[in-house]
């Protein structure tokens, strides 16, 4: 549940290894497996088939749907960070798989028209400044009848407890106004039909941390930043850091925001 993009010129090789790792273990969280697994189940590949994966990361739904296609489909992904495609292109020449990964963005998928029967755009939207231009992208190299799952955090729905209701207010506050696009998971529906989709299903999973995680990282640094920004206090967000550990002991916390996956089509 990261809403930071960080640099990867900032690290050397095995930073940036530890930055993948990191990423692989957020993508890991119950409530993230589930929700890929119901895209998979909602896009129905078949053998044939060519799907795509927009901010395909380390690649390894580009590697599911590679082998879901089988030989005679494709499956490609894009990402515009280079360590992470460097990343992916290496663990599909490990596996041995036809998986294949591109440079670039939401903005501007590198495929012509009508391209691809499927494709899955997960946690991407959210860091976007125009995502009606990436929803427009998405409909432009769908073929008739291809199905898309678009799914997003809406960080307008985190809920942190227990602590002060003012103080988490303030730090949700400065948690929306750090991201791009909070409210991406609610405008889904809206963005893809207006670029001529078809919604066919909403569906929605609340992202609970572990409590065994305690505070986590997310919280200590937003709030960190709502004390350089002059919202909050040092002392309130001690207090608060104080509650949230005191409540992981005690089994009384509740970290969570909430993802929404959109199943659409593009009509004959």
């Amino acid at each position: 549940m990261d809403t930071y993009t960080m640099r990867p010129d900032r690290f050397d090789r095995a930073g940036q290894d530890q930055l993948v790792d990191v990423r692989d273990l957020q993508a890991a969280l119950p409530g993230i497996r589930r929700l890929r697994n119901w895209a998979h189940d909602a896009l129905g590949l078949r053998l044939g088939e060519h799907a795509v994966d927009i901010g395909s990361g380390t690649g390894t739904e580009v590697m599911a749907f590679a082998e879901t296609v089988g030989p005679n489909g494709s499956a490609v992904g894009v990402e515009p960070d280079p360590n992470l495609l460097a990343s992916a292109e290496r663990r599909a020449a490990a596996a041995g798989s036809t998986a294949k990964f591109h440079s670039g963005d939401a903005y501007g998928l590198p495929f012509g028209a009508d391209s691809f029967d499927a494709a899955l755009c997960e946690r991407v939207f959210q860091h976007l400044t125009a995502p009606a231009r990436a929803a427009s992208e998405i409909a432009r190299v769908l073929r008739p009848g291809g199905r898309v799952v678009v799914m997003d955090s809406d960080w307008g729905t985190a809920i942190v407890h227990p602590g002060d209701r003012q103080v988490v207010r303030d730090v949700t506050d400065t948690l929306l106004s750090a991201t791009t696009n909070p409210y991406s998971g609610r405008r889904l529906p809206g963005l893809l039909t207006k670029a001529g989709l078809v919604i066919d299903e909403v569906g929605s999973h609340a992202l609970v941390q572990d409590r065994t995680v305690g505070v986590g990282s997310l919280v200590t640094r937003i709030s960190a930043m709502a004390v350089a920004r002059g919202v909050i206090t040092e002392q309130q967000r001690e207090h608060l850091i104080d509650d949230l550990e005191a409540g992981a002991k005690s089994g009384d916390i509740h970290l969570s925001v909430t993802m929404f996956a959109v199943l659409a089509h593009k009509p004959h």
